[in-house]
């Protein structure tokens, strides 16, 4: 599969007429507050590192200003670096020229925005074509590529229909079919579901998850809810006032927050979802009666083993060979959250 990491490197941003005046008095501690009372600039972003996987969903996290919006958009360029590097197969994004960059934006990524930004005048299928009509592709493929995503998010039967006779949730179904028949390697989603209603929301996440599994897109997910970004992420990075203050999987953030921060975030969370039994499993009991799949959650462990009365159970691969065993105490005792003292 070809490589479509991408890499940021060093970023910083800072609004205002004079950024990178201000850029030596931030790395040497100058603090958001600071910046903005004393200078009357602000600080977007501050030295974010981020490696965002090939193939897999990267969700960048944070609270209303905590810089989240302000780093997708600079994927794309939208938003114009004050120093640092965003790089995808080999190229400085920072750097493209103004041709370059047309044809990144138009053949490598596609955007699903949270307010749908559908077209009104246009309809259903003329929506969902109309990245790929920008391309210069034949019109008759346009209709078929357009048709056949329409599908696969469930309007089919709707492509005549206008948005505004769409409910929220099949307006971002169209915005999802778009993004998809432009065909890019880079999906970027901007608190693509938060205006949606919970159970809408859920069935999309449930959508965007079935159609990765096909399509192994590098997507980028923007979101303020933690649920959201566990269930999602392959990787979450975690932003507060522009910076990154943890990054790694779901269960390396839940299990090992990395200050109060980031423990105040997860203490609610439903561990039993989130930890897979790999995590927990030690090297006894591979003889147990009961077996589970490696890569199963602490809930399915639990509910397996109450099921099946028995104390412990043995953990297997793909190959059905135990690799480890799991106990229902350490099970509870690990979807258990710890006290705080």
């Amino acid at each position: 599969m070809d490589d479509n990491s991408i890499e940021v490197k060093g970023l910083y941003k800072i609004f205002g007429p004079n950024g990178k005046k201000y850029i030596q008095m931030v790395k040497d501690g100058m603090s958001k507050d600071e910046l903005n009372a004393k200078h009357g600039h602000v600080l977007g972003l501050k030295d974010i590192n981020i490696h965002m996987p090939s193939g897999k969903i990267q969700v960048i996290m944070g609270l209303s200003g905590s810089g989240k919006s302000t780093m997708i958009r600079h994927i794309n360029r939208l938003i114009e670096p004050t120093v640092g590097e965003v790089i995808y197969q080999g190229h400085d994004i920072c750097k493209m020229s103004k041709s370059d960059l047309q044809n990144f934006r138009r053949h490598k990524t596609a955007m699903v925005f949270q307010k749908f930004a559908l077209l009104p005048h246009r309809t259903v299928i003329g929506n969902t074509l109309f990245g790929i009509e920008l391309q210069g592709v034949p019109r008759d493929e346009c209709v078929e590529r357009a048709m056949h995503w329409l599908k696969r998010v469930g309007l089919d039967g709707f492509e005549d229909n206008y948005p505004n006779q769409l409910s929220g949730g099949m307006q971002q179904r169209v915005g999802l079919a778009r993004a998809m028949a432009n065909d890019a390697d880079i999906l970027l989603m901007d608190e693509a579901f938060s205006a949606l209603d919970p159970l809408i929301r859920m069935d999309m996440q449930s959508i965007l998850l079935e159609l990765q599994e096909e399509l192994h897109k590098t997507i980028v997910f923007i979101t303020h809810d933690l649920d959201e970004a566990l269930r999602l992420g392959d990787k979450i990075a975690i932003l507060r006032d522009g910076e990154v203050i943890q990054q790694g999987t779901g269960q390396e953030i839940v299990l090992n927050p990395a200050d109060a921060y980031i423990s105040d975030f997860v203490k609610e969370v439903n561990r039993g979802r989130v930890i897979k039994v790999d995590t927990v499993m030690s090297t006894k009991g591979k003889r147990s009666k009961a077996s589970i799949a490696s890569g199963s959650s602490l809930e399915e462990v639990a509910k397996m083993l109450i099921d099946t009365g028995e104390s412990t159970a043995k953990v297997v691969d793909a190959d059905g060979l135990a690799i480890g065993g799991i106990t229902i105490k350490a099970t509870i005792d690990a979807m258990v959250t710890p006290a705080t003292h």
